[in-house]
């Protein structure tokens, strides 16, 4: 049987009583955000929603951002890359399981000094797929130039992010790259690994 999203009691300030309150909300008060699934349009507008909110609220505390992800699509993983880059508090973020594909990029993402992996967790880098087969020729040409803009794009994140030459971004990302966590960290990706805190 499902246990289902546990509820916690949390007290409003000035109500006498707690309310129940499922765990996530609870957890956003902390200003603890997830990425535990494949990133969509769905899962991009609620987390680009609570970094702005959070940020609004208080701008100097950090916003902590723990991802167990397969990756997803390109252009909603984008969206909250450029908006952990734009709001004022700083996003600290944390591989536990998989950092995959779009998962890493946000990953890497993260205040540089402030990315962490916990030393079980796998992160992996590669190129961005598309779905060429399902279109007409003409279109395909014009899918292709739009990966391969988006492919220069995402290297280039990288490169800035772990301070590795672009000509070897690129070569890495030619096929799916797994890493351990101590492999991100020498690679960049993260700052630190739990183990050695």
């Amino acid at each position: 049987m499902p246990v289902g999203i546990p509820k916690v009691a949390f007290q409003v300030p000035g109500d006498d009583d707690a309310s129940w309150i499922d765990l996530y909300n609870r957890l956003y008060h902390e200003r603890v955000l997830f990425l535990g699934q494949e990133i969509n349009y769905e899962i991009s507008n609620q987390l680009v929603g609570l970094m702005v909110y959070l940020s609004l609220e208080d701008k100097t505390k950090d916003l902590y951002l723990f991802i167990n992800s397969p990756g997803g699509e390109v252009i909603p993983g984008m969206a909250i890359f450029d908006i952990m880059q734009a709001v004022e508090s700083e996003v600290q973020t944390v591989c536990v399981g998989l950092a995959a594909s779009m998962g890493s990029l946000l990953l890497v993402g993260g205040e540089i000094t402030k990315r962490l992996a916990f030393p079980h967790a796998r992160v992996m880098i590669h190129q961005p797929a598309s779905s060429f087969f399902e279109a007409q020729t003409g279109e395909c040409w014009l899918e292709a130039d739009e990966i391969l803009e988006i492919w220069d794009s995402i290297a280039r994140i990288y490169a800035r992010r772990t301070s590795l030459p672009l000509s070897q971004i690129f070569k890495d990302m030619a096929r799916d790259n797994f890493m351990s966590a101590e492999e991100a960290q020498s690679y960049g990706i993260v700052d630190m690994v739990a183990d050695s805190l």
